[in-house]
């Protein structure tokens, strides 16, 4: 099922361009538009869910199929060695702004924090 007001939604269906690193049956992940990492990829389930506790609730295997594309797409750029983040902002109040769970893939240079 799809939102027809979705950002996310619309990229599934191919009605708003992204540039598409991995498509599949459930799961699709894209480039961030606004990329705050070198390497930052949205993995999105296919199906609109709103954040991923809805995901955990509806389908927990497909928390773990966003969480192993996410995987590969870190081993595929090169990434996974030195280390990549995944970050899953559930609402408003944690900095969600689409609300499609995403899966934030973040690497390609230093995480740690505190920063510096």
């Amino acid at each position: 099922m799809s939102d027809p007001d979705c950002l996310f939604c619309k990229i599934v269906a191919g009605e708003i361009p992204a540039e598409v690193v991995l498509r599949g049956d459930r799961v699709v992940a894209f480039r961030d538009i606004d990329p705050k990492a070198p390497t930052h990829v949205l993995v999105i389930p296919v199906e609109h869910l709103p954040d991923a506790a809805a995901v955990a609730a509806d389908d927990p295997a497909l928390v773990g199929e966003l969480i192993a594309a996410a995987a590969g797409i870190a081993a595929e750029s090169g990434d996974a060695g030195g280390g990549y983040r995944m970050v899953f902002n559930t609402g408003a109040d944690a900095g969600q702004s689409v609300h499609h769970a995403h899966l934030h893939v973040l690497a390609g240079r230093s995480m740690t924090w505190p920063p510096g």
